[in-house]
């Protein structure tokens, strides 16, 4: 229904994530896979961005600050991956501001995640990653309504867990 209404969305569905290795300001290591019980806002920050990252971010605090008002707090992240030493938003409640290890800059982080759009572009994208770690959306550029990102959210957190397809089981066998 997202998708019907929403031109800047886009429904994905696969549990085959890029990996990523993360770090947070205190140098903590943060792992997505640990948080297969929240639903994830991924956004990423690349240096040299500017204004088109600075307005999807702004736009996504402010999801963040809605989300927070509500029982959905406790079941949803949001998590920006930016350059080390990159100015952002404070972490705090479900909010983590991530870096790239060493010698792997943000832009190739965001453009492996690129990969899971059917549409291309070099504008930013956030993911919505599911309970359970399955992709299911992409929100593009800074131009989504953020009531429409609020209903996805409140959609999923009220969905159960899907189960993995026996694709994705025998996927994760062989890793």
């Amino acid at each position: 229904m997202t998708a019907s209404r929403e031109p800047a969305f886009e429904v994905t569905d696969t549990r085959s994530l890029p990996h990523l290795e993360l770090v947070d300001a205190a140098s903590r290591s943060v792992e997505l896979d640990e948080m297969t019980d929240r639903i994830i806002v991924l956004s990423f920050t690349p240096e040299g961005c500017g204004a088109p990252c600075d307005a999807q971010q702004r736009l996504i605090e402010r999801v963040r600050q809605a989300v927070n008002i509500t029982p959905m707090r406790d079941m949803v992240s949001f998590v920006n991956i930016a350059e080390p030493g990159a100015a952002g938003l404070a972490a705090g409640e479900n909010f983590i501001q991530a870096h790239s290890l060493p010698g792997e800059p943000v832009v190739d982080l965001s453009e492996a995640f690129a990969g899971l759009s059917s549409r291309g572009g070099t504008e930013p994208v956030a993911h919505i990653i599911d309970r359970g770690g399955r992709h299911a959306g992409l929100f593009h550029g800074s131009t989504f309504r953020y009531a429409d990102m609020m209903h996805y959210i409140n959609g999923l957190t009220n969905m159960r867990p899907p189960e993995p397809s026996f694709r994705d089981r025998l996927s994760e066998f062989f890793r």
